[in-house]
């Protein structure tokens, strides 16, 4: 790969959200308003596809689209832990102030904790979704689930 490729690359949304290369990433929530440009970024960084709920073994990282109406915020971020490593992240995507689904972030610090999980960070991932850094607490790392 280039320079100039290796460096785009590092730009990509994917990569400003943590993504990196030959990571297992499992999409959950996904729907028509889903951001498909962010989508093709993290499988270039990653260079492979997304896979599914079905996927039936462990991944890097789960990327889980959530909008106010979808239901439980903990039922899905619990379910979200299924596959996912020790020391892997949940990236929750969720609609921006005034689009359609906006999920206030207050009921993510909420949830949260209540599914076992801590928030990290909090940035814009694309023009209609917000991403949130979601993982297990280095308390219970090294605790079974």
């Amino acid at each position: 790969m280039s320079a100039t490729a290796e460096d785009a690359d590092q730009n990509s949304p994917a990569a400003r959200l943590g993504f990196r290369p030959d990571m297992v990433v499992q999409e959950l929530g996904w729907d028509e308003d889903v951001d498909d440009d962010l989508r093709a970024s993290v499988e270039q960084v990653i260079g492979a596809e997304l896979v599914g709920g079905d996927y039936g073994d462990v991944v890097d990282a789960v990327m889980l689209w959530w909008r106010d109406d979808d239901g439980d915020l903990v039922d899905s971020l619990v379910d979200s832990l299924t596959d996912l490593a020790v020391g892997g992240c949940i990236l929750l995507l969720t609609p921006k102030v005034g689009r359609p689904g906006y999920v206030d972030a207050s009921d993510v610090a909420e949830a949260a904790p209540i599914a076992g999980l801590a928030t990290t960070t909090t940035q814009s991932a694309c023009p209609d979704w917000s991403a949130t850094k979601l993982v297990t607490p280095k308390s219970a790392r090294g605790t079974k689930r």
